[in-house]
C-alpha cells in the first residue's frame, strides 16, 4: 500500500449527501477482483448520460477537475452496501482523501486498507471547504497528515482528529497484510519450532 504523508491536489466539491456505494461504483463493475481500470465506472451513473457520452454537468467532468486528487462530499458519504470495489475505484481514478461530515463504518474501514484518507470535520468546517473547491482549478489543499491540517488556497488550516493507530497506518503505508509482515521475524521463528516440535506436519 501506498503511503500517505502529504498531499497537494485539486478539490473536487461533490455536494449530494448519502452518496452510497452503488452511486461509486455500480454493480456491473463487480464482477472484477483487481484494483486496476475501476476508474472507468466511478460515479458512471452520474458521469455518463444513456448513449455512453459524459455528462458535462457532472464535476469530475469539467476540465478544472478531471485529476482531482481530493472529494469534498455531501453528509453520510459511503452509506449502502460493503463494496470495497469503492475505494478502489476512487483510488484507481487518483482520488487519495475524501473530506465529509460523516461516513459510513465499512466504507471508512475500507479506505484505510487502500491507502485512502476519509477526514471527518465539522459541517462549518465542510462549508469552507465547498467553497475553496468551488474555485476551479485553483481549488487545492493541502492534506498534511502527521500534522493533521487541511490547508486551504487562501492559507486557512483545518485541523482534524484521526485514530492514532491508523494515523500509524497510512504513513508507513501498512494494511493488513503489511502489519502481519512486520512480525515475519517472529512468525519465521514460530514455524521452526513447530516443525521440530511437529516434523510430520
Amino acid at each position: 500500500m501506498d503511503k500517505f504523508t502529504t498531499l497537494t491536489g485539486v478539490a473536487a466539491p461533490l455536494k449530494t449527501i448519502n452518496v452510497d456505494t452503488d452511486m461509486i461504483i455500480p454493480k456491473q463493475y463487480l464482477k472484477t477482483i483487481k484494483r486496476t481500470g475501476l476508474g472507468k465506472g466511478l460515479f458512471s451513473e452520474m458521469r455518463y448520460k444513456d448513449d455512453g457520452s459524459e455528462n458535462p454537468d457532472f464535476v469530475l467532468n469539467k476540465p478544472a477537475y478531471r485529476k482531482a486528487q481530493i472529494l469534498v462530499a455531501g453528509d453520510n458519504f459511503g452509506c449502502g452496501s460493503s463494496r470495497e470495489h469503492a475505494p478502489w475505484a476512487l483510488l484507481d481514478f487518483g482520488i487519495r482523501c475524501v473530506i465529509s461530515t460523516s461516513f459510513a463504518d465499512i466504507f471508512y474501514n475500507n479506505c484505510f486498507q487502500n491507502g485512502i484518507l476519509p477526514i471527518k470535520v465539522s459541517a462549518e468546517d465542510l462549508d469552507k471547504l465547498f467553497d475553496d473547491a468551488e474555485r476551479g482549478a485553483n481549488a487545492t489543499l493541502t492534506i498534511d497528515l502527521a500534522k493533521q491540517e487541511i490547508k486551504g488556497p487562501d492559507g486557512g488550516t483545518i485541523k482534524f482528529d484521526i485514530d492514532s493507530f491508523r494515523k500509524h497506518c497510512l504513513l508507513n503505508g501498512l494494511d493488513g497484510v503489511g502489519l502481519t509482515m512486520e512480525k515475519r521475524g517472529k512468525i519465521d521463528e514460530y514455524e521452526k519450532k513447530a516443525a521440530q516440535l511437529r516434523p510430520w506436519i
